[in-house]
C-alpha cells in the first residue's frame, strides 16, 4: 500500500462534495471536496507500489487546465488503469457541477 500526494493550480473552489466509483478490483473511488482557492490537492492511496511517476504524469495531464475548480481529492485505488482514473476524476467534477445546478448554484 502506497500513499502519494500531489498539488496543482486551480480556479475557484468546487461548490459541493461528491463521491464517484467504488474500491473494487481494477477500479477506484474518488472523493472530491471544495478546496482552497487556486489549489487542488490530490491524495492517492493505492494498492500498487512504485508507480509514483506514473501517477504524477497522469495527474499532470488531468490538471493541465488550471481552470478546473479547486478541490481536495482523495483517490482510493485498487489497480485501476489510467483511463479509469481520468474518467472517475472527470465524473466527480461533473457530478459536483450537476448537483450545484440542481441546488440553484452557479456551478462555476
Amino acid at each position: 500500500m502506497e500513499r502519494l500526494h500531489f498539488e496543482f493550480p486551480a480556479g475557484q473552489p468546487a461548490l459541493l462534495r461528491t463521491v464517484t466509483g467504488v474500491v473494487a478490483s481494477g477500479d477506484l473511488e474518488v472523493l472530491l471536496e471544495p478546496g482552497a482557492r487556486a489549489t487542488t490537492t490530490v491524495a492517492v492511496q493505492t494498492s500498487v507500489d512504485g508507480y509514483g511517476a506514473t501517477w504524477q504524469a497522469l495527474l499532470d495531464r488531468v490538471f493541465a487546465d488550471a481552470a478546473l475548480p479547486a478541490a481536495r481529492i482523495e483517490i482510493n485505488d485498487n489497480g485501476a488503469t489510467p483511463g479509469v482514473v481520468r474518467m472517475r476524476i472527470e465524473q466527480a467534477y461533473e457530478q459536483a457541477y450537476q448537483q450545484a445546478q440542481s441546488a440553484g448554484g452557479t456551478g462555476s
